[in-house]
């Protein structure tokens, strides 16, 4: 199993260029099903997820070609409806080719998703979508088989924002006879970053960001389209924590600053001075780091759980309490037993979070168990002292390109080891 070692105590100095994001480019490449033609992705993050996305188009009988940091798909030739299980397995985001292949072939049989375990993560969301729309589902709870002649029209009130259910209806829905209404619709940055691509394509969506989203149905899409994809607010997200933690320096290139104002309200908060530079953030650390009387992670445009783990870090060395309630994903604690053996004081109260701040964390042995879980055990090795090894590196590999290349070109000392 391959691991990370840290060596703590190195404040972060210089420069980081964001990476394109996860969240957008995994339902982007799944899109790519739907155009009859090529398309040109670039600024995709080269990471472990995006790798399984692309041998998943390639299994299906798309051709695709990595150059770097741009992906070409021609998906003339499709010829598999069938994901296969090992891929799936691998990621949980897998599940939004249902939705796109569903669409540009009629049929698609997908077995259930893996990724990061973090308590439950409904599709029935998607599912019951679907069957609003007269697509039929046959669950055995091992495989999904879903075939459909025509999309109808409907209008599909979701029970939860869900991104995954949002983006897999909107794909679903770009070949149907008149119109498909999704209301309580994720407002997230990537699905108007995915919803630009498809429009791109051909496809007649608007509302997006918004909390009704309205797709009319096209006929065909047909044509080379070229799509950036946009810079990863959560890796920005976690470069701040880790910059506000070692009491650094750094500067944060290639940033969509909008979708972060509410992080950077927070962390404003806590004695981080943040200011922006054009398309760049330039953050100073501090010693003197404040604890937070109440934050609560909720869908965009609030606190994103994906940071929660990373802000919980920080919070760990701020001084007097601080309180996090997770309300996304109820297994998003599994940090806390190894935050908590590195120094930490964190009290759990079911998704309830109460944190007591410490400047004595000392490295020691310490698992990732899911992907952000991960990024906030290297938030917190940074701060350490001593040596952490964090085994379960695979989870962070998801999700972050080249972290600790990164990291360590801004004075960390961080090893990756594979066994």
């Amino acid at each position: 199993m391959a691991f990370y070692v840290v060596e703590g105590g190195a404040k972060l100095n210089g420069e980081v260029l964001i990476s394109g994001a996860k969240n957008s480019a995994l339902p982007i490449l799944a899109s790519t099903i739907l155009n009859d033609g090529i398309s040109i992705l670039k600024n995709v993050p080269i990471i472990d997820d995006t790798l399984v996305a692309i041998e998943i188009l390639r299994d299906l009988g798309c051709e695709v070609l990595v150059y770097e940091n741009t992906v070409i798909v021609d998906a003339k030739n499709i010829n598999n409806i069938e994901i296969n299980e090992n891929l799936v397995k691998k990621m949980r985001c897998s599940i939004i080719f249902l939705g796109a292949i569903l669409s540009r072939c009629k049929k698609v049989i997908v077995s259930y998703p893996g990724g990061c375990n973090l308590g439950k993560r409904p599709i029935d969301y998607h599912i019951n979508a679907f069957k609003q729309m007269g697509i039929k589902i046959s669950d055995d709870k091992t495989k999904i088989k879903a075939s459909v002649k025509n999309i109808k029209d409907s209008f599909i009130e979701l029970p939860f924002a869900s991104v995954g259910a949002t983006q897999n209806v909107m794909l679903a829905s770009i070949f149907c006879r008149d119109k498909i209404i999704i209301k309580n619709a994720a407002r997230e940055p990537e699905i108007i970053d995915m919803a630009n691509f498809l429009r791109s394509m051909g496809a007649d969506i608007y509302g997006d960001g918004k909390d009704t989203i309205i797709i009319k149905g096209v006929k065909k899409i047909s044509k080379v389209v070229e799509h950036t994809i946009m810079s990863d607010r959560i890796e920005a997200g976690t470069f701040l924590c880790m910059t506000a933690i070692t009491n650094g320096k750094v500067k944060l290139k290639n940033i969509d600053v909008k979708y972060l104002k509410r992080f950077i309200n927070e962390m404003s908060k806590i004695g981080i001075y943040i200011e922006k530079e054009k398309n760049d953030l330039i953050v100073i650390g501090s010693n003197k780091l404040k604890a937070i009387n109440y934050l609560e992670t909720k869908p965009y445009p609030y606190f994103p759980t994906d940071l929660q783990p990373q802000m919980m870090a920080v919070l760990s060395m701020a001084k007097g309490d601080s309180i996090i309630k997770e309300t996304i994903f109820e297994a998003r604690n599994k940090h806390i037993k190894y935050y908590n053996k590195l120094g930490a004081k964190i009290k759990c109260q079911d998704n309830l979070f109460i944190i007591t701040g410490t400047d004595e964390m000392t490295g020691c042995d310490v698992l990732a168990e899911d992907l952000r879980g991960g990024a906030g055990l290297i938030t917190l090795a940074l701060a350490s002292k001593g040596k952490t090894k964090i085994d379960g590196a695979y989870h962070i590999n998801r999700g972050y390109e080249n972290i600790n290349k990164k990291l360590n070109l801004l004075g960390a000392n961080i090893k990756y080891i594979e066994n």
